[in-house]
C-alpha cells in the first residue's frame, strides 16, 4: 500500500465529509459521531485541527469562509478541493481493494503467551471470551435499536463486520482454551516445564537446553 501525504484514517473521515458539503470543524465532528463513525475511526477535538491544517497544507481542502454568529467567536468553513477527491477516492480504493498486514494489539499477545505459564494463560483467556461474550451481546442490542430506525444496511457496513470480526475471535480465542485445557494445543509440554524449571530456580541456560531438547525430539522422525 502506497504511503499517503496525510495518512492518519481520520483525514479521510475529514474528507468524506467536505465531499458531501462544505463544514467547520465542530460540525464534521457532530456528523461523525451522530453517523457512529467514532467506533471505526478515532476521534479527537485536538487531532481533528491538526489533521485539517495538514490536509490543507497539501491542497486537498481549502477555506471556503469564515462565519460568525452572535456573539460567537468566528468559524472557519472547509470545502473539499479537486486534489481531495482524487486522494479520498485513491485512499479508500486502496483501503477497501488491498489487504494489507496489520498489527493488531491481541496478535502480538499470542505471539509471546509463553512468557505466562500455562495456567494464567488459560485464565486470562477465559476472561476474554467472557469480554467478548458481553460485547456481542451489547452489539446485538444496538443492532435491535438500529433495525428501530429503518437505517439502510449500506450505513451500518462497519458495524457487521466488527461483529463477525468479535464472533471469529470469540470462536477462536474459545477453541484454544478448551484445547488447553484438555492437554491437546501442540508444544504445551514443553512450555510448561520451562515455567516448572524458572519455578525450582533453573538458569536461562537450562531452560533454554530442555528447549532444544524437546524441539529436536519434536523434529525427530518417527520411529518405525
Amino acid at each position: 500500500m502506497s504511503k499517503r501525504p496525510v495518512s492518519n484514517p481520520l483525514a479521510l473521515a475529514v474528507l468524506s465529509c467536505l465531499w458531501e458539503r462544505p463544514m467547520y470543524p465542530y460540525e464534521m465532528t457532530t456528523t461523525l459521531r451522530e453517523r457512529g463513525k467514532e467506533d471505526s475511526i478515532r476521534l479527537n477535538f485536538g487531532s481533528l485541527y491538526a489533521v485539517i491544517k495538514s490536509l490543507e497544507k497539501h491542497g486537498f481542502i481549502r477555506e471556503d469562509r469564515i462565519e460568525r454568529e452572535g456573539n460567537r467567536p468566528e468559524r472557519i468553513v472547509y470545502a473539499i478541493t479537486e486534489a481531495g477527491r482524487v486522494e479520498a477516492h485513491d485512499w479508500l480504493s486502496e483501503l477497501i481493494g488491498t489487504p494489507i498486514k496489520e498489527y493488531p494489539a491481541f496478535e502480538a499477545g499470542l505471539s509471546l503467551i509463553a512468557l505466562l505459564p500455562p495456567e494464567v494463560a488459560i485464565s486470562l483467556l477465559r476472561q476474554r471470551v467472557e469480554r467478548l461474550d458481553a460485547e456481542l451481546e451489547q452489539r446485538s442490542d444496538m443492532a435491535a435499536q438500529t433495525a428501530k430506525l429503518g437505517l439502510p444496511e449500506l450505513f451500518l457496513l462497519e458495524f457487521h463486520y466488527r461483529v463477525a470480526m468479535v464472533r471469529a475471535e470469540r470462536e477462536f480465542v474459545a477453541t484454544m482454551v478448551d484445547r488447553l485445557a484438555a492437554g491437546e494445543l501442540g508444544g504445551l509440554e514443553a512450555w510448561r516445564g520451562m515455567h516448572e524449571l524458572f519455578a525450582r530456580g533453573a538458569t536461562a541456560d537450562e531452560v533454554q537446553a530442555q528447549l532444544e531438547r524437546y524441539l529436536a525430539k519434536g523434529a525427530s522422525p518417527p520411529e518405525h
